[in-house]
């Protein structure tokens, strides 16, 4: 009696890795700009995480590098979290961020832009609503760090003035 299709090879006390099902998930991460996707099929189940660092992905607990061999990729001698410079301005809310009030337009800001305090800096879009991004304080913007139509996160360094 036939108990129903064979499972493909499975390593010894696990779930095979379906390659191409983390690949589409890591696809889905980069369309949709979240950061954690996780799903369960027949009791196996996967999740595809991305931090600041490379894409990781973990089957039932075990950690794999999307790269392979689990190598960590250092960080650029000298550079420096833009989340720890004095003149971030982070994304006050998880949305979608415009560098100009619509499509076509001259951007709020651009590199080199003298602002003051209070002056737009870009926009974000959240649950439909634009909201405005001000700047905190006088200054020049030496450093944009999001590309425009980008989905941003709580947190996450926008734009440096100083």
């Amino acid at each position: 009696m036939a108990r129903g299709p064979q499972k493909p090879d499975t390593p010894k006390g696990g779930t095979a890795i379906d390659e191409e099902a983390i690949r589409a998930l890591a696809r889905l991460l980069d369309e949709t700009g979240l950061t954690e996707i996780e799903i369960e099929h027949d009791g196996a189940r996967l999740r595809v995480g991305r931090a600041s660092a490379p894409l990781t992905a973990s089957l039932t607990g075990r950690a794999i590098d999307a790269a392979g061999a689990g190598a960590a990729v250092p960080a650029a001698p000298g550079a420096v979290d833009p989340s720890l410079h004095p003149g971030v301005v982070a994304s006050p809310m998880v949305g979608t961020a415009y560098r100009a009030p619509e499509p076509g337009a001259k951007a709020f800001v651009d590199i080199g832009s003298t602002v003051k305090e209070g002056d737009t800096l870009l926009i974000i879009e959240a649950m439909k609503t634009m909201n405005q991004i001000p700047a905190p304080r006088a200054g020049t913007v030496t450093q944009i760090l999001f590309e425009d139509g980008q989905p941003v996160e709580f947190g996450e360094p926008l734009v440096i003035v100083e």
